[in-house]
């Protein structure tokens, strides 16, 4: 049973990684496409935007149990 949920617990963190690396470099290729176009303020915004993304996506790990219990052991 414990083995159960600690497989599904690790199904779920491997979507998530998935998910967020997606986000990450959809980001990375708006600022590519912004910097090639010279569109300064669409890139700051952008660049904004991922740092923004990248410290929530931190935070959320940090205070979150699943994630401390399963890589704490």
């Amino acid at each position: 049973m414990k083995k159960d949920m600690r497989d599904e617990t690790d199904n779920v963190i491997e979507r998530n990684i998935v998910l967020i690396g997606k986000i990450y470099e959809s980001f990375e290729a708006l600022e590519e496409t912004l910097g090639t176009l010279k569109l300064e303020e669409p890139l700051f915004l952008t660049y904004v935007a991922k740092k923004a993304f990248a410290n929530s996506v931190y935070n959320n790990l940090k205070n979150d149990n699943t994630y401390k219990t399963r890589f704490n052991n």
